[in-house]
């Protein structure tokens, strides 16, 4: 981006208008002197590559956390992670389903796999159990931790079952149906284990109480069941319902109450012990994906989605290789499944504070938000499709503090120490990452392209910039992987590297370090002006008029390239026709020029006759890429145009370039054939009462001095013309022969004295005229 040049105390400030003033600029002069690349905000920043840094919403790049890879899964999506105290992680996947135990070093272990198709919700009990919830069977498993053999759902404890719900039918399907033979039983055994897997039970998130009971948030209808982990005997209790068609994520606030997000209408309910519920906030979107309540009680709310349409069709997944099912999602997990490259509408946040209004605090028009954490330090924000990690204040302020190279980052595990390292599981594909301090703290800038070959000058720094090193690498094709230059710090405020084309400048933050807007000044090398193409239309005139009158006729001057279809030239112009009116007194030029530094270029026009050496001024300082003139101010004959660029407008006197390019030969004639030798004879035939009509016999020449004879054409007394052909049929010469005769019915009931009229049009439309009489007068 070409900024205006701001003076190095004021660029914090002057940046906006700088802006303003660079787009007036393109409009006006292009990019003349010394040009300021600057980048001061946060979208500005975001092209870049940062690394263990925050890039924040008032245009600051801070030291940040680092992101590293611990694990890449063989499963698309980690949907779930929890962690242990020792830093253990236990990973929930999908596609395919399993559940991972993933130590320090980073090897994981299957702990647990099954014929669902995602293992939705990981949690860790206050019990030391690991429980584990499916989808779309929505049963929940009670796992040990440290089990050194893989368990599946078949020897798993359930602790959670939906079909075993009061008011279920709880008989076994395959109990209901007579006894048969083997063979019916097992289609019998077959067709109930259909049934089972038909039935879609979501959950969705599970939290657990002071007292160690579950809470399990489920969708299809959408409730809340209660679980005494401690009394697996006892029936789960139906703790909430609502309408809504799933409750998809749950949190406690600091008075022990349940929140509890929806997808739907988008509600946040506050549930009391007693399972209560009381709706705190509508939001304007259908679903509520994640919650987080800070250390003030302040409750933070992602919503997503659009009301009036569920935004994506139902998802197909195939399920153990023999059943295919139908799994209808909430928007944001269907846009993972999806692996769309497009937000649903973006994301909302906004904070509830008891007794005030809900206010909106972040909005990402390109970010689905998937989960939500309170820290010391703001709000963590994991989001797709772009895997971007945010930290929000609750002002409003907010940091951009991480790039995944997964495109969606779906859940994570928070530790206790609010400043500790967070372990962030990752979708398309599944990865495991470790979100922390450790690492370098690097900011590499998007690329300027100067246009053309630049030398690079002065760097100039927001005066606020403290605790950094500064370097840039400079080269000639536009991706910096390969003949670049190696990093050279910057000194003395300078660009140590060399000429080019494009430069990118990089940032190294110590510790306690911040940098804000940066500006690169460069002057492109000048290059010489190029004239693409010229073509030159004699008989045409510009028309001064915004549009061809009706009865004006128009003829179209097209570039050559204008054939292969509508070209946009270097300068943004295009090569489409121009229309001009006809007019053989004029002749008009068109060319296609452009200037690799965009520098504003003037034109001159030369002509040179045939034969001739030397090139004659036609036109100077013309600053439009057409131009007409009258050729009848210019001797008949061949000619060749020569059009001259120069940038001299934006540069020193002495420091101009030019570029020219001549023109294809063209002919200037204006003098009409001369007609020579024009005789008519006809001999009067006498019938027996009065003179017969007779055929009439018509010689003449036509000579034209420039051009050749394409046209012949005759009138009798007034009447329509006539068209004839020369002697040899062809019209191809500057003299022509005519030897014709006028049939004897042309002149049936005609006597006396006979008027032909003859006219002859050269190639460029000049025309002769000639007349003579004949007949019985005409012999007198």
């Amino acid at each position: 981006m070409l900024r205006a040049a701001c003076p190095h105390s004021l660029l914090r400030f002057c940046i906006p208008n700088c802006a303003l003033l660079a787009i007036l600029a393109g409009t006006l002069a292009h990019g003349q002197g010394t040009r300021l690349w600057t980048q001061s905000r946060l979208d500005e920043f975001e092209k870049g590559t940062p690394q263990g840094v925050a890039l924040t919403s008032d245009g600051e790049i801070h030291e940040g956390p680092g992101l590293k890879e611990i694990l890449t899964t063989p499963s698309t999506f980690v949907w779930s992670v929890a962690a242990d105290k020792s830093g253990t992680a236990y990973l929930g996947t999908g596609s395919p389903a399993n559940v991972l135990r993933v130590g320090s070093d980073g090897k994981p272990f299957t702990l647990f796999e099954t014929r669902d198709l995602a293992v939705q919700v990981v949690r860790l009990g206050p019990d030391g159990n690991l429980y584990v919830a499916t989808l779309p069977s929505g049963k929940v498993y009670k796992l040990k931790p440290g089990a050194n053999a893989k368990q599946s759902d078949s020897d798993a404890t359930v602790v959670f079952d939906p079909e075993r719900l009061p008011g279920k039918d709880n008989a076994p399907k395959s109990e209901a149906k007579p006894a048969k033979a083997d063979k019916d039983k097992d289609k019998s055994d077959d067709d109930s284990d259909k049934d089972k897997s038909d039935a879609k039970h979501y959950i969705w998130d599970m939290t657990f109480d002071p007292s160690g009971r579950l809470y399990i948030a489920s969708g299809g209808p959408a409730a809340i069941y209660r679980v005494d982990p401690a009394n697996p005997s006892a029936t789960p209790q139906e703790f909430f319902k609502t309408d809504e068609q799933h409750i998809r994520v749950l949190a406690w606030d600091s008075k022990g109450n349940l929140i509890a997000g929806t997808d739907g209408t988008g509600l946040v309910y506050r549930i009391s012990p007693e399972g209560k519920g009381y709706v705190l906030f509508e939001a304007p979107r259908r679903e509520i994906p994640a919650l987080a309540v800070d250390e003030h009680g302040t409750i933070f709310v992602a919503s997503v989605g659009d009301k009036t349409h569920n935004p994506l069709p139902p998802l197909p997944i195939q399920g153990a290789g023999v059943i295919t099912i139908t799994v209808v999602q909430p928007g944001s997990l269907q846009q993972v499944a999806n692996a769309s490259n497009s937000a649903p509408e973006g994301t909302d946040i906004y904070a509830l504070e008891e007794n005030q209004a809900p206010r909106k605090v972040w909005s990402g028009k390109d970010e689905v938000v998937y989960a939500l954490a309170a820290r010391s330090d703001g709000i963590l924000a994991i989001t797709g499709n772009r895997g971007r990690i945010f930290r929000i204040q609750s002002n409003g302020d907010y940091a951009d503090v991480g790039h995944l190279e997964a495109q969606q980052a779906l859940c994570m595990a928070v530790p206790s120490d609010p400043r500790g390292e967070v372990l962030i599981g990752t979708g398309n594909t599944g990865k495991l990452v470790r979100f922390g301090l450790e690492g370098q703290h690097e900011y590499a800038s998007d690329v300027l392209d100067a246009g053309a070959m630049a030398r690079y000058g002065r760097i100039e720094v927001d005066p606020g910039a403290s605790g950094y090193d500064l370097f840039t690498r400079t080269g000639n094709i536009e991706q910096p992987v390969r003949g670049w230059t190696d990093w050279q710090p910057v000194t003395a405020d300078r660009v140590a590297s060399p000429a080019g084309r494009f430069l990118q400048w990089k940032v190294a933050l110590h510790p306690g370090g911040r940098l804000g807007g940066v500006g690169v000044n460069y002057l492109p090398v000048n290059a010489a002006p190029v004239i693409e193409e010229v073509v030159v239309v004699p008989g045409a005139r510009l028309n001064p008029q915004a549009q061809p009158q009706p009865q004006q006729p128009t003829v179209n001057i097209s570039l050559p390239s204008a054939n292969q279809g509508a070209v946009v030239n270097f300068d943004g112009s295009n090569s489409n026709p121009i229309a001009a009116i006809k007019d053989r007194a004029a002749v008009t030029a068109r060319w296609a020029a452009h200037d690799d530094n965009g520098d504003d270029l003037t034109y001159s026009l030369f002509l040179r006759a045939d034969g001739e050496h030397d090139w004659h001024l036609l036109k100077d300082n013309i600053t439009e890429k057409a131009y007409s003139w009258d050729q009848t101010l210019i001797p008949d004959g061949g000619y060749q145009l020569k059009v001259v660029a120069s940038d001299a407008p934006s540069h020193n006197p002495g420091d101009a370039l030019s570029g020219d390019k001549i023109s294809e030969r063209f002919e200037i004639d204006t003098t009409p054939p001369v007609l020579t030798g024009l005789k008519a004879e006809q001999a009067m035939a006498k019938c027996a009462h009065a003179p017969c009509p007779a055929p009439a016999h018509v010689t003449f020449d036509a000579e034209d001095a420039m051009s050749a004879v394409v046209r012949a054409e005759y009138s009798l007394d007034a009447g329509p013309w006539q068209y004839i052909e020369p002697v040899g049929g062809l019209s191809d010469a500057r003299r022509e022969h005519y030897d014709f005769t006028i049939p004897a019915s042309s002149f049936e009931g005609k006597s006396g004295e006979q008027l032909i009229t003859v006219r002859v049009s050269d190639r460029h439309d000049n025309v002769g005229l000639a007349k003579t009489t004949f007949g019985s007068s005409a012999a007198k």
